[in-house]
C-alpha cells in the first residue's frame, strides 16, 4: 500500500479519542508582588473553581501558540491586537497528560508561560465567570504544586502543579537569561529591575551588590543616557535609565540567594 492509499483508508476512530488543550501561566508584577492570572470556571467540570486561562485547541488548522494567545485573550477580555498582549513574552512550558487529570476524557494539555510588565485588570470573557490577578503568596503553593487545606483559591485540574512548574521556570530563567527585563517597561532603572528579581524570587536583595552585578554582565542592560523622573535616594541624583541589552544569556549568572554555594 502506498502513502496515498494508506491515508485514504486510515480510520482515526480505530483509536481511543484524545483531546488537546492549552493552559497559560501568565505572570506579572502588581503593587510590587508577583501575580498570576486566574479565571473562575463558569461551567463544569470544577464550576466555580479557579483555574489557569486555557481551553481546547481548534482542530481545523490552529497552531498551539496561536491557541494560547487566543485563550488568553478570550478568557480575560484582553484583545490579541492591543498593546497589552503585544508586550507578552510567551514560551512553551511543558506537556501534561496524566490519565485522570480531566474527568471528561483523556486530555493532554500543552502549557505556556507568559511574562509581561504590569497589565491592566482583566475582564472575564469566553466561558469564564470571573478573572483576576492573584498574588502568588495567596495560593500557598508548595514546590510540588500542592495546596494545603483551607486555601481560598483552590485550583482546578492539575493547574497547581502547572503553576508550580511555571514559577520554578521563571525563577530559574531570571538567573541565566535577561528575561527579567520582560517584566519592565521599555526603559527602567536598576532599582526597578531589582524589584522584579525580589518579587519573582521572594527574596530581598542588597541594592549595591545587585547594581554592581547587573552592570558587570556584558549585554544585560544598556544605558539610554536619560534619567528617571523619580527623585534619587536621600537627595542624590536621579536614577539612570536603562533598556534591555542584546545578551541572550547572562554570564556570569545572577544566582538566587543561597544558590551560589550549590553551583561551586
Amino acid at each position: 500500500m502506498d502513502e496515498a492509499d494508506f491515508l485514504a483508508s486510515y480510520d482515526p476512530r480505530a483509536y481511543d479519542p484524545v483531546a488537546v488543550t492549552v493552559d497559560v501561566v501568565a505572570l506579572t508584577i502588581r503593587d510590587g508582588a508577583l501575580a498570576v492570572l486566574l479565571v473562575r470556571r463558569g461551567h463544569p467540570p470544577f464550576a466555580g473553581q479557579w483555574a489557569l486561562p486555557g481551553g481546547f485547541v481548534v482542530a481545523d488548522g490552529e497552531d498551539l501558540p496561536d491557541a494560547a494567545v487566543r485563550e488568553l485573550g478570550e478568557e480575560t477580555g484582553l484583545a490579541a491586537g492591543d498593546g497589552a498582549l503585544a508586550r507578552v513574552h510567551l514560551e512553551q512550558l511543558g506537556t501534561y497528560g496524566a490519565p485522570g487529570r480531566d474527568p471528561r476524557m483523556r486530555i493532554v494539555s500543552v502549557a505556556y508561560l507568559a511574562f509581561a510588565p504590569e497589565l491592566p485588570g482583566p475582564a472575564a470573557g469566553g466561558d469564564a465567570a470571573d478573572a483576576a490577578w492573584t498574588p502568588i503568596a495567596d495560593l500557598r503553593l508548595t514546590e510540588t504544586g500542592a495546596q494545603p487545606p483551607g486555601t481560598t483559591r483552590k485550583l482546578a485540574f492539575d493547574h497547581a502543579r502547572i503553576l508550580a512548574d511555571g514559577l520554578e521556570r521563571a525563577r530559574a530563567k531570571l538567573e541565566y537569561t535577561p528575561l527579567a527585563t520582560a517584566f519592565c517597561a521599555p526603559e527602567f532603572t536598576i532599582p526597578e529591575l531589582r524589584a522584579v528579581y525580589e518579587a519573582v524570587w521572594g527574596e530581598e536583595l542588597h541594592a549595591g551588590n545587585f547594581h554592581r552585578k547587573v552592570l558587570s554582565v556584558p549585554g544585560f542592560v544598556a544605558g539610554t543616557g536619560g534619567t528617571s523622573d523619580a527623585p534619587g535616594r536621600r537627595g542624590g541624583p536621579r536614577p539612570r535609565l536603562y533598556r534591555a541589552g542584546d545578551a541572550r544569556l547572562l554570564h556570569p549568572a545572577l544566582l538566587r540567594p543561597g544558590r551560589e554555594d550549590e553551583v561551586r
